[in-house]
């Protein structure tokens, strides 16, 4: 297994602005967290993508060139993870992504792509109305979201999911099912199924876009990571306004997937995070590729 050593090398008077505008961009999306953080403050909704997805905002933050670009001048990436030298100048040192950390990430890599790979090449399914939501607390007997009451009480909202047909296709939300929801999915979802299920169509599959990215990080494009926390953050709010809980004391308008306007309205924002997500994983599917062809150019040939 060989690495390429080619770079291109940007000076600092290139990079430079480039990690800036990344800085203030990132550093916009996560302040919000950021001041609830110092206050002790929880948001329902948007904290989701902080806490669950464990990225700090300090990660965020840190712009990342991607593999095969080295900055001159870089001496605060020096001792980065997953970045080595390429020179022994102390003045002006020049830092890229270590091939090293590229093998290390192979099997990583190669999974991340079979899954997007995988994923694109089925049709979005549009049917699901958002009820893992409510599959997560049906017949529970404690709200999730501490302080957000459900928007048609314990009952209602059993009901809602009893009157539908339940066809999740992602075990990240299907793992969080109370029991007796488990059953009333129209398929039993695994960790090792995964990429056998996942599709287009699927606010949550869309969202882990993000988490690729980091996964990847920091030898893919800081630039695609903040274009997918922002699709993921769109997809959150979608997924939120469609649940069972109610929201409005947030500024959230319900999507009253219990009628069948609500149904509509969801399908149509649903396909239009889908299209979005579609062109963010075909993105990082091209940089992972990338990648893969580093680690294996025999393959590309």
């Amino acid at each position: 297994m060989t690495v390429g050593t080619d770079v291109v090398v940007l000076a600092e008077s290139e990079w430079r602005p480039r990690a800036a505008a990344h800085n203030a961009r990132a550093g916009e999306l996560a302040g919000d967290y950021l001041r609830r953080r110092a206050t002790g403050t929880k948001h329902p909704v948007l904290d989701f993508l902080w806490t669950y997805y464990g990225h700090r905002p300090a990660q965020l933050r840190r712009w990342h060139p991607g593999y095969g670009v080295a900055l001159r001048g870089a001496g605060e990436y020096t001792g980065l993870r997953g970045y080595h030298r390429l020179d022994d100048t102390t003045s002006a040192p020049v830092v890229t992504a270590d091939p090293h950390f590229l093998r290390s990430r192979g099997e990583t890599l190669s999974y991340i792509a079979d899954l997007l790979r995988a994923t694109a090449s089925r049709p979005a399914q549009l049917s699901c109305f958002g009820l893992h939501e409510w599959a997560m607390v049906y017949r529970a007997g404690e709200i999730r979201h501490d302080g957000v009451p459900l928007r048609l009480g314990a009952a209602g909202t059993d009901a809602v999911l009893e009157s539908m047909p339940v066809r999740c296709t992602h075990f990240d939300a299907f793992r969080f099912f109370t029991p007796p929801a488990v059953g009333r999915n129209n398929q039993h979802l695994t960790r090792a199924d995964q990429r056998h299920t996942e599709q287009p169509g699927c606010l949550h599959a869309n969202m882990d876009l993000y988490k690729w990215c980091f996964h990847t990080s920091p030898l893919t494009t800081s630039e695609l990571q903040l274009d997918c926390f922002e699709l993921a953050r769109d997809a959150r709010i979608l997924d939120m306004r469609a649940s069972p809980y109610d929201l409005r004391d947030y500024g959230y308008e319900p999507i009253e997937i219990e009628t069948p306007a609500g149904r509509a309205a969801y399908v149509r924002q649903q396909s239009a995070i889908a299209d979005r997500a579609a062109g963010l994983r075909a993105r990082l599917l091209a940089e992972c590729e990338h990648l893969l062809e580093h680690l294996n150019p025999k393959l590309s040939a």
